[in-house]
């Protein structure tokens, strides 16, 4: 199953972590966070892969098209007969897609700009290239093909800012640290699509069309929109202080 990630938002609101990056490249550990994305696809088995590029896309590009010589030791001969031989290069068998969407496209419209790579019989997966989970995606994928509904939507709960109390009569029962909010479910990305039907409701030639707006309301008015509960770790990365955590 193809994976489309939206990795060409502007992030203004991260901009202190960096200036010269877009959000996915940010480093968490030593690879960018949208390497992590990936990986976790890939884990379970989706390494078709179509990023959607906007903002400084061209950092995304240079990171696939030297991607061994980012992530591998090397030995480096120059001279009249340069050679560069990769000692320990990366696993990893992906086919990456890297189109150019519009740098101030919104989320639907660089959906729509890349329908030529997805659309088809198969349903594709789709997620933003600035939040981690680990969620199970062979769960999501089966319980999409069970509804047989347009798109499938992975709710999360939202994770808690400040620590919680538990008390009875007045006696500390429970002390959570930053748990994940036990109020209602919100959208944590992690979609999956029907290859033909979702185009109904994402149509191309508007590039400020934002996929959370009007294609998700009518696909819920139209009961083509369905939720796959996740319990597990989540987590955006919108603000520096979710960046540091």
């Amino acid at each position: 199953m193809k994976v489309v990630i939206l990795c060409g938002g502007l992030g203004t609101r991260i901009r202190e972590a960096s200036d010269h990056l877009p959000k996915p490249m940010l480093p968490i550990g030593e690879r960018p966070m949208l390497w992590h994305i990936m990986r976790r696809y890939a884990a379970f088995g989706h390494r078709e892969f179509v990023l959607c590029l906007g903002y400084r896309g061209w950092t995304i590009k240079e990171f696939f098209l030297n991607y061994h010589a980012m992530t591998s030791d090397l030995v480096v001969e120059i001279g009249a007969k340069s050679t560069v031989q990769i000692l320990d290069g990366a696993p990893d068998e992906w086919r990456i897609t890297l189109a150019d969407t519009g740098e101030h496209a919104m989320t639907g419209g660089r959906v729509a700009a890349v329908r030529r790579y997805v659309e088809g019989d198969e349903p594709f997966m789709l997620t933003y290239g600035d939040g981690l989970a680990d969620i199970d995606l062979t769960a999501l994928e089966s319980f999409h093909r069970g509804h047989g509904k347009v798109m499938t939507v992975t709710a999360v709960r939202p994770p808690g800012r400040f620590g919680e109390l538990g008390l009875t009569d007045g006696r500390v029962s429970e002390f959570a640290e930053k748990p994940n909010a036990r109020g209602g479910f919100i959208n944590g990305g992690y979609f999956v699509c029907d290859g033909r039907r979702i185009w109904d409701y994402v149509k191309s030639g508007d590039p400020g069309l934002v996929l959370e707006a009007r294609p998700l309301h009518e696909l819920t008015d139209n009961g083509e929109l369905m939720a796959f509960r996740h319990e597990g770790f989540w987590q955006p990365v919108d603000t520096l202080r979710e960046y540091n955590l």
